[in-house]
């Protein structure tokens, strides 16, 4: 975690999306639909969205978040809907019990003993169980969520940095990472609901197998305040030459005049 909060300059609820996002394609050129998610206290109110698809079959959560960033889907889910206390206990919409955290499902599978296992479980960052029943995932161009809790993008690392570099433009603050391996949705998503700080992951197994992540692609959640932080930064550095794409400069060329002029 970072070792102050990131403060938002920007209204969460006080952003015009097709601009936002029009700027965002300028600065990073996103190929990977960017969308929101939004908790909901009661079913209905999730279901009040417009144009809301509920699953018929049972899901992970990430594959529900790629029906939105991959086929622009607007898509609600509860705790039923998923396949595992995995995916419920990350939104905080199920599981968090005893035999969920003890990890014993995941012992001999992705670590060796269940200690091991249980003390993934204990790092993980989750939304707390008993406040939401539902989830919402939506493009953000839709306005649909009005507004998301979080943002999600999808970047190639080199995407992943400049966004990151726009972020710290101003204000300036050092962001620390976690991983937490499987189940990286909770350094994700799961850590951006908890917490409300900007949170970067390396999309695991699950998320590249069953949520259809591409092999060169990282994952940012973020409060929708914090990504029109990010690309006020973005385009700041863009005026300084600094700029996606980032061209390489020649592993054997004199550095000086490159180096004069960024740094």
């Amino acid at each position: 975690m970072t070792d102050q909060p990131v403060s938002i300059r920007v209204d969460d609820a006080d952003i015009d999306w097709p601009q936002t996002l029009s700027r965002l394609d300028r600065v990073l050129r996103i190929r990977t639909t960017p969308i929101g998610m939004k908790l909901f206290e009661t079913v209905e109110e999730m279901e009040a969205i417009e144009r809301i698809r509920r699953p018929t079959d049972v899901h992970t959560a990430d594959q529900i978040v790629s029906m939105a960033s991959r086929l622009d889907w607007t898509v609600g889910i509860t705790g039923a809907d998923l396949v595992g206390a995995q995916c419920a206990s990350v939104l905080g919409l199920g599981g968090q019990d005893d035999e969920w955290f003890s990890g014993r499902h995941m012992a001999g599978v992705w670590f060796e003993t269940v200690e091991e296992a249980s003390a993934h479980q204990h790092a993980m960052d989750i939304v707390p169980v008993g406040t939401y029943q539902a989830m919402a995932a939506s493009p953000l161009r839709t306005g649909r969520l009005d507004p998301p809790d979080i943002c999600l993008v999808y970047a190639t690392p080199g995407q992943m940095i400049i966004l990151i570099n726009g972020l710290q433009w101003s204000g300036y603050r050092k962001l620390d990472w976690s991983c937490v391996g499987e189940s990286s949705c909770a350094d994700s998503w799961g850590r951006a609901l908890s917490t409300g700080e900007p949170s970067v992951s390396i999309p695991c197994y699950a998320e590249r197998r069953y949520g259809g992540v591409a092999d060169d692609e990282m994952l940012i959640a973020l409060r929708p305040g914090h990504l029109v932080q990010a690309i006020d930064g973005m385009e700041a550095l863009a005026r300084n030459g600094l700029r996606y794409p980032i061209p390489p400069y020649g592993i054997q060329t004199d550095a000086r005049a490159g180096l004069g002029a960024s740094y």
